[in-house]
């Protein structure tokens, strides 16, 4: 930034070309007030003091040879103790616009400060959006009667049809109820049993998460006698990741006990061994 030398013009060169003393105190006051512009600072203000000095410069310069020639040409002298006035005139006024839009721009910036400082604010008390998930779903059953061939020993429960399904399918094999994306699920499913034959039965049936046991998950039906057909139904909540499957499995302590499919009798329409309803329309909280 250009820096406006001390004025060196004496009282007496002053009086040389102007008319009074009261015309050299306001030429001191004006070169007083230029000389304080030299410190400022800051981009826009400094381009404003610089552009005033250097308007200032020009102003010295013409006085200094103004008074260099007041003793020779006096007139010349008067005409350009006018063009200095006007130059330093000129020079206020540019001094105040260019600060006056220094100032403005600054007062712009400051405002934008706030908007931004307020929209910080606002972000940090408005909770993050978790994006919803998928809503999956899918309802299976089976129009077969299903047996054990061993006694006390665990038997998958297979599929057949699909009623409807969106990201949760069967698998292979049909015991599987396969989900394509991470959730909580429901799995709510009714089914049939019956006994073939007299005597006393039980039923044992839970769940099994990536072939092993669901804990806490099992249910026993005690069957007694023929054709004594039960129904029944309980349903379980399972976290799952995507590609897990689910399966349902069964034991028998008498293998007269099974799952069993009975054909469409009118008005009856068909029933089922077991149905299976699958949905993760629950929500989940981070």
């Amino acid at each position: 930034m250009a820096i406006i030398p001390p004025l060196k013009l004496t009282r007496d060169q002053l009086a040389s070309f102007l008319q009074d003393f009261e015309q050299i105190k306001q030429f001191e006051n004006l070169f007083a007030t230029v000389q304080s512009i030299a410190p400022i600072v800051g981009t826009d203000f400094e381009y404003a003091a610089d552009s005033a000095i250097a308007r200032a410069n020009q102003a010295i310069g013409m006085i200094i040879a103004l008074a260099n020639e007041a003793a020779i040409n006096s007139s010349s002298a008067d005409n350009k103790a006018v063009q200095a006035l006007d130059q330093i005139a000129a020079l206020a006024q540019s001094l105040a616009v260019n600060l006056a839009s220094a100032e403005n721009k600054t007062n712009q910036a400051l405002s934008l400060i706030e908007t931004l400082k307020t929209s910080v604010e606002g972000l940090q008390m408005t909770p993050a959006r978790v994006p919803p998930k998928r809503t999956r779903f899918g309802q299976f059953y089976d129009t077969t009667t299903q047996v054990a061939t061993v006694i006390n020993t665990a038997t998958a429960v297979t599929f057949n049809s699909t009623s409807l399904s969106d990201g949760v399918f069967i698998g292979s094999p049909t015991s599987h109820i396969v989900v394509d994306t991470e959730g909580i699920y429901n799995f709510d499913t009714s089914f049939q049993v019956d006994k073939t034959s007299g005597g006393v039965a039980q039923f044992f049936i839970w769940f099994r998460l990536n072939g092993v046991n669901v804990p806490d998950s099992a249910g026993l039906i005690r069957i007694q006698g023929n054709n004594a057909e039960i129904f029944s139904s309980f349903n379980l909540f399972l976290d799952l990741k995507a590609n897990d499957f689910v399966e349902i499995m069964f034991s028998v302590s008498d293998l007269s006990a099974e799952l069993h499919a009975i054909a469409a009798v009118a008005p009856v329409p068909s029933i089922p061994s077991i149905i299976l309803t699958v949905s993760n329309n629950i929500r989940s909280y981070p």
